[in-house]
């Protein structure tokens, strides 16, 4: 038998109602919030306190409590409000200094250090005087808070080559080139060379993993010398043609051309090769045999943007599978490439992304 009334009666109006359920519906909305609005719409349809706490997963303590609030403050008073938390032990001006000290290299105060880390950041300012002992975790707290991670590093370029028009014309002529449709005679060859390879073929077996056992690589290896990989990547199906030698000049270059005028179908009667600035692909000796074979055409990266270059993603491939552990005698990954190749996906605004990209950072080295 149900008991008597609760002196809580919640009524609500339509526009009240609707805030409680867009919150409901909302697939954002704080899990608490949810609940509370659910048992505050419940109450309002006659249901009794103890059940609907049951219901929605509150004690009924707790329900009465934000019924209440719900009276005084109508909705907004269903939401948490802050709580003050622990007393601050440093005051902001630590947290200050943290934050400076963060943002700067080590060397402008002396220390014979690449870059910061908690310990060493704690450690200065003992050093300083700022406070007499500081754990890690609260140095930790306050880099966090400012977005603050100073023993990370970024390679970056100065903008000493323009992004001029030109510049804008190389990047579309090369997305054009990686994402036109392609007639039947035309092919598109991203070429470059993945250099000092050292096959270090191992003394002993390399023994494979094991449960609770990694794979096991002989100590000791016979040196093989250094090979230079030449690799051109078929932009359209994702084929590899490549060549090692024993030094990388005109002539092992021109060598690479030649394997590729031989292996390339002759119905193929224009092939675009994207090289990058290396003087190998700008000799005399390799431009004459260019002017000698004039179905290869060659297309040249703007300066320091060889990540442009198909061919490099490949590379970064044949490292991770291949390259990684050093007992490999030869390079046989080419094989098994060719056998299920793919190509990369390059999208026509990639131009604009590139533009876009290289903006800001010229826009961040004027800034800064």
């Amino acid at each position: 038998m149900p008991g008597p009334l609760s002196a809580l009666q919640i009524s609500m109006n339509d526009q009240t109602r609707t805030v409680l359920q867009r919150w409901m519906r909302r697939p954002k909305t704080p899990s608490g919030l949810v609940r509370r609005a659910r048992a505050l719409l419940l109450l309002e349809q006659g249901s009794r306190y103890i059940p609907t706490a049951r219901r929605v997963g509150l004690t009924e303590r707790n329900l009465r409590k934000w019924a209440r609030r719900f009276l005084d403050q109508g909705a907004a008073g269903l939401r948490e409000q802050s709580r003050p938390g622990r007393t601050p032990v440093f005051s902001p001006q630590v947290a200050l200094y943290v934050v400076k000290l963060a943002c700067e290299r080590p060397d402008q105060v002396g220390r014979s250090l690449s870059h910061w880390n908690c310990s060493e950041l704690a450690r200065q300012l003992k050093a300083d005087g700022i406070v007499p002992s500081i754990s890690i975790e609260t140095i930790r707290g306050i880099l966090q808070s400012h977005k603050l991670k100073p023993w990370r590093s970024h390679l970056w370029l100065s903008p000493k080559v323009p992004r001029d028009q030109q510049f804008a014309k190389q990047v579309q002529q090369l997305v054009e080139l990686y994402t036109r449709p392609l007639a039947a005679w035309e092919m598109v060859l991203c070429v470059d060379e993945k250099t000092n390879l050292q096959p270090r073929p191992r003394k002993a077996l390399t023994l494979p993993p094991r449960p609770g056992s990694p794979l096991r690589l002989e100590h000791e290896y016979r040196r093989a010398g250094a090979l230079h990989l030449f690799a051109a990547f078929e932009t359209r199906k994702g084929l590899v043609y490549a060549r090692t030698a024993r030094r990388k000049r005109q002539e092992e270059f021109i060598a690479f051309l030649d394997q590729l005028r031989r292996e390339i179908p002759a119905s193929v009667t224009r092939v675009y090769l994207i090289l990058d600035n290396l003087s190998v692909h700008k000799g005399k000796r390799t431009q004459a045999w260019m002017a000698a074979h004039p179905r290869f055409i060659c297309h040249f990266l703007p300066v320091h943007c060889s990540w442009m270059n198909q061919v490099e993603q490949w590379f970064n491939i044949l490292q991770r599978k291949r390259l990684r552990v050093s007992d490999f005698p030869d390079l046989d990954l080419v094989l098994e490439w060719n056998q299920n190749a793919h190509p990369f996906n390059w999208s026509t605004k990639s131009a604009a992304k590139v533009m876009a990209k290289c903006e800001a950072h010229t826009q961040e080295a004027l800034a800064a």
